[in-house]
Parts: C-alpha cells; structure tokens; sequence
C-alpha cells in the first residue's frame, strides 16, 4: 500500500496536461471501440472465431463491448481509472493473442500493442491532476 501511495504522490507531481490529453484519448478511443462493437457484433464475432475451441465466445461479446464502453468513459473522466482499466487488459490481451493465433494484422497488432502499453502506464501512473478522482479526494 506504502508503494502505491509514493506512486499516486510521484504521479501527482508531474501530473502534465498532455498526459491527461493522452488519457482523455484513450478514454474516447476505447468508447468509440465499444460502440463499434456493440452496433457490429458480426465483426466482433468474426475477430473472436480463432478462440473459438476455448469456448465461451458469447460470453467475450457480451464483455468485450460494455467494458469498452463504459470503461471508456470511466477513463476519460478520470474516475475510478484504474479498475477501469483493469478490465481493459483482459481484453487487449485477447487481442494480441489473436493477432499471433489467427490471421496476422500488423495494423491491429500494432494499435493492440500501443493501447496495451498505455494502459499498463496510466495502470501504475494514475488519473492524474485534472480528473474526477482527484476532485473528488480533495473535497474530503
């Protein structure tokens, strides 16, 4: 608990409006991503079909679209960030893996990877200064 509190102190700190731009971004990309999914459920299920000897498929589509929606909101506000994007990285996980286990997509791989890289940042750095989290612990 100690760490987290250096982290959440360090993070506050060198808290920098493009990092809250960087996270605002990404918030929208994956809400834009969720409402994708949710009005093109066909295409989710066509980029699910090399999982689908694992079982549970429509379990994933009924995960994959609401956790980008809501849990791209949650992001862009910069409220509860972390458990929000907590259950983004089962997902982008998912869709690294099937990149490698179906028909490779340098593009998709690629955006994955990013999307991936900055959720494990914003994981450990926090929502920042300029997020509902941070009002919300100062009007305590």
């Amino acid at each position: 608990m100690g760490t987290i509190k250096t982290w959440n102190k360090w993070a506050n700190r060198h808290s920098y409006y493009p990092l809250d731009l960087l996270r605002v971004a990404l918030g929208v990309f994956l809400f834009i991503k969720g409402i994708n999914f949710m009005g093109n459920a066909h295409m989710l299920l066509e980029l699910v079909k090399p999982l689908q000897s694992i079982g549970g498929e429509m379990m994933m589509i009924h995960y994959v679209a609401p956790a980008h929606f809501v849990g791209g909101l949650l992001i862009a506000f910069g409220l509860l960030t972390r458990w929000a994007i907590i259950a983004q990285l089962p997902i982008l996980i998912g869709a690294v893996l099937i990149n490698f286990l179906g028909e490779m997509n340098a593009t998709n791989l690629i955006l994955a990877l990013v999307v991936l890289l900055i959720c494990v940042f914003f994981l450990f750095f926090g929502s920042g200064k300029h997020s509902v989290d941070y009002y919300l612990k100062m009007q305590q």
